[in-house]
């Protein structure tokens, strides 16, 4: 089928509905179906592992076994639900069996069982609790919404082609969650996070992870980075067990989940849970990571319980600080870290950033910060970000105290032909390869203004004042009273004339004299 129209036949569908309301809403509606339709081609290949596989969703629930409304052989089935059936079957047994509730009573005979998740509970099974715990079913008309899984239905996951092409759509569709109002603050750039893990440079054998995963960008940036390093059965078990990711929003972890399965991961390690609901001393070896990348969420406050997690010298009400905190603890010894940070937390002087700061200076190696443009989160926020990149390691050369050697800047500057990025311009892979290039011979440039190096002590001396290599702002002119009311009579002379003149073609081409007053 024509999978790169799916999106906009399942759209035209939903706009029938009187059910939904948005672009969120719409995403989530067709993203549920999408997770049911991928896992069970999941369950597919672990049936053929397993011998005596159990799903953990009751047999009659299976995407297979309610959604086709044609059997193998390509025949209109006679018993395919739709219309009132459809939507109390979804509404009333569906959703309430995954969100762990009873169907029915014991008694009866098509009572089910609400699914249960312990401890013991493999990851790949438990995912579908954390999915269907906070997600919603929208549609109120069951042939609209029959029409939907129709379409969804039709998709073949076991062809590698289709799949290939479904998963493209999938990051289509997430791209366009930037203008989904509050939703676009799940979704980072494919040219960031591809740029961040590229200068990670993940191994197969390493673990990656990203603590405030959103739909799992920097996961898939990672994925796509080690599959040009797979040759062997051993390297695919490497890439199966190389990425875990946490996100404690139900909306995103549900995007999130989708789309590394959909990349190839059968297993993901991506839990919904709070990254930062956990004491830092509880963390040890087993919970270190080889590398992160991250755009943690920031602007938002921290209450009191989350804020003890954390030793007294960084506690603070800005969730970004938090997670830089937790960065540093669960990065492993030589590990590398890439993470999105806003401007606030280069110039803040408050006790937390303060002290973060010092500690990436002396306890790691910070070696580079790139500021990137306002817009490059337009149109979701203007807010002006930086990537920090530092490992856990002693620089060579670095001074006894410090295990940073020196700290460079780069000022990403907007391409030509550019003044911000939007929806229709959005930011291109393409656009950092003049700071791939730098990155490759580093040198001072624009005496220093777009480029430069700091040791540790210069930074400390300035009170850890990151915010160098700034964006030169536009100086303001001010003008005497006089000399505006000039400017003002020139200004409006001349926009007279050209609408004169304009006019004037016009009154040529339909070929009629307007009287004048």
């Amino acid at each position: 089928m024509a999978v790169g129209n799916l999106v906009k036949r399942l759209q035209d569908i939903m706009r029938k509905d009187a059910g939904i309301n948005g672009d969120a809403q719409r995403i989530e509606q067709m993203v549920w179906m999408f997770f049911l339709k991928v896992y069970d081609a999941a369950e597919e290949d672990w049936e053929s592992m397993e011998q005596d596989f159990k799903s953990i969703i009751p047999e009659p629930l299976r995407w297979r076994n309610w959604a086709p409304s044609k059997d193998e052989e390509g025949k209109e089935k006679n018993d395919t639900l739709t219309g009132d059936n459809l939507l109390d079957f979804i509404n009333n047994k569906l959703f309430r069996v995954l969100k762990g509730l009873d169907y029915g009573k014991k008694e009866d005979d098509d009572y089910i069982e609400g699914i249960k998740v312990t401890r013991d509970t493999p990851r790949h099974k438990a995912v579908v609790y954390d999915v269907f715990g906070e997600v919603n079913q929208y549609m109120k008309n069951g042939v609209l919404l029959r029409q939907m899984i129709d379409e969804i239905d039709a998709v073949d996951l076991l062809d590698s082609q289709e799949s290939h092409a479904f998963g493209d759509m999938y990051e289509t569709l997430l791209k366009d969650l930037q203008a989904a109002g509050n939703a676009g603050e799940f979704y980072t750039p494919r040219p960031l996070t591809d740029f961040t893990v590229e200068h990670l440079d993940p191994k197969l054998g390493e673990l990656m992870g990203d603590l405030a995963a959103g739909t799992g960008g920097f996961i898939i940036s990672t994925l796509n980075y080690l599959e040009r390093q797979k040759n062997t059965a051993k390297d695919e078990e490497l890439f199966q067990k190389s990425v875990m990711g946490q996100e404690w929003k139900p909306f995103p972890y549900l995007l999130g989940v989708t789309n590394i399965m959909l990349h190839g991961i059968k297993d993901p390690d991506f839990f919904h849970m709070d990254s930062l609901g956990k004491n830092m001393s509880e963390y040890q070896e087993d919970g270190k990571l080889d590398t992160i990348a991250m755009n943690p969420p920031y602007g938002g406050a921290t209450d009191a319980a989350t804020k003890m997690n954390f030793k007294a010298e960084y506690r603070s009400s800005e969730t970004a600080d938090l997670f830089m905190v937790l960065i540093m603890q669960r990065l492993n010894n030589g590990g590398r870290a890439g993470v999105v940070v806003p401007d606030g937390f280069l110039f803040g002087t408050d006790g937390a950033k303060l002290a973060i700061k010092k500690r990436l200076l002396t306890e790691f190696n910070l070696h580079t910060i790139i500021r990137l443009p306002g817009s490059v989160f337009s149109p979701y926020t203007s807010i002006a970000t930086n990537i920090l990149f530092f490992n856990n390691e002693r620089a060579e050369g670095a001074l006894e105290g410090f295990k940073t050697k020196e700290t460079w800047f780069y000022r990403m500057d907007m391409p030509e032909g550019y003044k911000h990025f939007s929806k229709t311009r959005p930011i291109l892979n393409s656009h950092f390869e003049v700071v791939n290039k730098w990155w490759a011979n580093r040198e001072v440039l624009e005496d220093g203004e777009k480029s430069r190096s700091f040791t540790p002590q210069e930074l400390m001396e300035t009170g850890c004042n990151f915010d160098q290599c700034k964006y030169p702002k536009e100086e303001e002119e001010v003008l005497r009273p006089e000399e505006l009311l000039k400017k003002y009579h020139e200004e409006r002379s001349a926009l007279d004339a050209k609408i004169d003149a304009q006019l004037r073609e016009i009154e040529s081409i339909l070929g009629i004299k307007i009287d004048e007053p």
